[in-house]
């Protein structure tokens, strides 16, 4: 959805100019003359004549990434994602009049799940896998978070979800300074990333993820689409104390960090979900006439551009979808089984490990970001 709320909040991604004017169709810069459409449900502010060294998977990698995604139908949020969710909304204390930033937004889902909080939220995406109920409900913008196309101080707040896990250093600093930029000043972020810290009950945790290996080893199930897209993390922030850095650098002063030691999580994502998973898929294979094998029904529903392990997994995760409404008692359920992951971060949350929720604020007044530590610049 393009609204014309977000009209007055934008700038050039190419030139930084607010000489705008929205034509039929189309956003046109007068000074330097370039057009950015307004597509179904989006609008491309992607900035022009610029080359960056860096390009994400799911922008290189679209249409690919998209299959295996299942980006375009909309789930409440439960599990992990809802254990996020949640975190988030906590630590931003979303009112009414705040207008927010969803920083590489992904398919919009967090901007959604929030909504009804803010008085405006804005997501954007370098690349397009945005769920239709995104597209029709949610002011979405492609945009590219080196370049962002938003005036200074557009928002009161921000949130950034399994983003930074995925960028080099450089790029990180880009996107927080960026994001600071886009900040009024004393506007907030919520940021949930990982770094490379094991957990000081690591041992515990690898108890859940031995038992899955166990399932694995049998043919249960696999994590074919977990690994594929985690595939591009690179962690260039390996410690809570890079966090730290990276966040002064750009000009934001960390105030609460929550550190997740995946306890009860790891149990619940190696073992009880695939279970799940694997018993649903097990049924649908039985009820589907002539169709014995579970990557049979995934083909026919999917295509055959995904893993078998990845179709396996998208059609439990369908199946489970129709039955997510609040009448129902597997909504229930899993709405337990996220709390009951949410104890990691009641419980253990003060103990350093690589998955954290930090809120950071932007410093008061005009500030100028520290420059990224180079070998020439230590």
């Amino acid at each position: 959805m393009v609204g014309r709320e977000l009209y007055p909040l934008l700038q050039c991604p190419t030139c930084s100019s607010r000489n705008l004017a929205v034509l039929e169709g189309a956003v046109l810069c007068g000074d330097c003359l370039n057009e950015y459409p307004i597509h179904q449900g989006y609008i491309d502010l992607m900035p022009r004549q610029t080359e960056f060294e860096y390009i994400s998977k799911y922008v290189s990698e679209e249409e690919h990434m998209g299959e295996e995604l299942d980006y375009r139908a909309m789930a409440p949020p439960l599990l992990a994602a809802g254990v996020r969710h949640r975190q988030v909304r906590r630590m931003l204390d979303l009112q009414p009049s705040d207008i927010v930033f969803d920083n590489a937004c992904g398919n919009g889902r967090f901007g959604l799940w929030n909504a009804d909080a803010a008085r405006l939220i804005v997501g954007s995406d370098p690349a397009v896998l945005f769920a239709d109920q995104a597209l029709a409900e949610m002011t979405l913008a492609q945009a590219d978070s080196r370049r962002l196309p938003f005036i200074d101080g557009a928002f009161d707040k921000a949130l950034s979800v399994d983003v930074l896990e995925h960028f080099p250093r450089d790029v990180i600093h880009d996107y927080l300074t960026e994001t600071a930029r886009v900040l009024r000043p004393g506007g907030r972020i919520a940021i949930f990333s990982n770094t490379k810290e094991m957990s000081p009950i690591q041992p515990l945790i690898n108890v859940s993820k031995r038992i899955g290996r166990f399932f694995v080893k049998r043919g249960v199930y696999d994590f074919d689409r977990e690994a594929r897209r985690k595939s591009d993390h690179i962690k260039a922030l390996e410690t809570w104390d890079d966090v730290e850095a990276a966040l002064v650098e750009a000009g934001l002063k960390p105030v609460r960090v929550v550190f997740w030691n995946s306890l009860f999580t790891s149990f619940v994502e190696h073992v009880l979900m695939k279970l799940g998973e694997a018993i649903i898929v097990g049924l649908r294979s039985r009820q589907s006439a002539g169709k014995s094998a579970p990557a049979a029904i995934a083909d026919q529903e999917l295509g055959a551009g995904a893993s078998a392990g990845t179709q396996r997994e998208i059609v439990a995760r369908r199946a489970m979808r129709r039955h997510l409404t609040k009448t129902s008692p597997i909504y229930w359920a899993l709405y337990a089984i996220t709390l009951l992951m949410e104890l990691d971060l009641w419980l253990f949350g003060w103990m350093r490990t690589g998955p954290y929720f930090v809120l950071a604020e932007k410093a008061e007044g005009r500030y100028i970001p520290a420059p990224l530590p180079s070998a020439d610049n230590p």
